[in-house]
């Protein structure tokens, strides 16, 4: 897991077989800004140097944060420092708990898809509203519009009609995210599980063990739990595990974006007002709400000494115990 102190840019612009070429590259340390301007400067030479001999590399790496960082270290403000783990700022403003073997992992419950039978049941009736009404009213537009109203109607009855026998052949996410849980158990009763309940569904988090995030246990872990596949590749990349322990903005009535745009780190000195600003009021609304709920502990008794350092830290800035609305 690595979440530089220190981020700088390096540059290199010379004429290679007659023209002019620019490469710049990123460097990170948790030392000092000279040293991370000296490996800034050490991979825009060597990146120069591939490019000038025909090879086909990017020349400037774009400033991204944490989920569009793949391979690259986490661009993130780093807040506290908890032994091995670390709590930042992401690129929205929540705070983020990152641990470089603690196991979380989320468990967001499917959108549910729409139902093509029942569209099939409510075209019918809105094509035959629609040209009685237009052919009533003498006017295409109120056929448009009867046609669209009939549609709804028909298909809100006709997905009624399908829940009953649906509901039994294909429980709700919810129910399938559970059902997921209890036969990962099974099949692993000396695992410890804490559960949380979160705005889109459950966080797990292990304690009878640690692990390596590129490890065939967490993979397989991660695929028999249906975890979304964008974290388990970033757990691989960033080797580290990760879990947002206060609420998103948008969902605490905050609509504008952290200042400055994109808000990734480091802000330049000029700049750091308007994001302070922008932070405080985030904060000062977040501690009303919590990221995640405690549910229940299942499995072993297990606890490994570091999962029990982690897990008191995420429960107590996550709220996990609280009452708190989740957010």
């Amino acid at each position: 897991m690595i979440i530089p102190a220190y981020w700088a840019e390096g540059r290199i612009q010379q004429q290679v077989d007659g023209k002019q070429v620019t490469v710049r590259r990123f460097g990170w340390s948790d030392d000092s800004a000279a040293a991370a301007q000296a490996h800034a400067d050490a991979r825009t030479l060597a990146a120069f140097e591939r490019i000038a001999s025909g090879e086909k590399l990017a020349r400037r790496e774009r400033k991204v944060a944490y989920n569009g960082a793949d391979g690259m270290p986490i661009r993130e403000e780093i807040v506290q420092r908890a032994g091995d783990a670390v709590i930042t700022r992401n690129s929205y403003g929540a705070l983020c708990l990152n641990t470089p073997d603690v196991l979380f992992l989320d468990i967001d419950f499917e959108s549910q898809k729409v139902d093509s039978g029942a569209i099939e049941f409510a075209l019918g009736p809105a094509l035959v509203g629609g040209l009685l009404a237009g052919w009533s009213a003498g006017s295409w537009i109120a056929g448009v519009i009867a046609a669209v109203v009939v549609f709804a109607v028909a298909l809100r009855i006709g997905k009624q009609r399908k829940q009953g026998d649906a509901s039994a052949i294909n429980p709700g996410p919810e129910k399938r995210a559970k059902a997921r849980i209890a036969r990962f158990m099974q099949q692993h009763a000396d695992w410890h599980l804490r559960i949380y309940r979160t705005p889109a569904g459950f966080r797990l988090l292990a304690m009878h063990a640690v692990f390596d995030p590129a490890s065939a246990a967490v993979s397989d872990c991660f695929k028999q739990l249906g975890v979304d596949k964008v974290y388990a590749r970033m757990c691989q990349n960033q080797g580290c595990f990760r879990a947002r322990l206060s609420a998103k903005p948008w969902r605490i009535g905050i609509a504008d974006h952290l200042r400055p745009r994109p808000g990734v780190w480091p802000v330049a000195a000029e700049r750091l007002p308007m994001r302070e600003a922008w932070v405080a009021r985030y904060d000062a609304i977040a501690r009303d709400h919590a990221a995640c709920r405690f549910l229940e502990a299942v499995g072993s008794a297990t606890v490994h000494p570091a999962a029990q350092r982690v897990q008191e830290v995420h429960d107590d800035l996550s709220r996990a115990a609280s009452g708190l609305p989740i957010a």
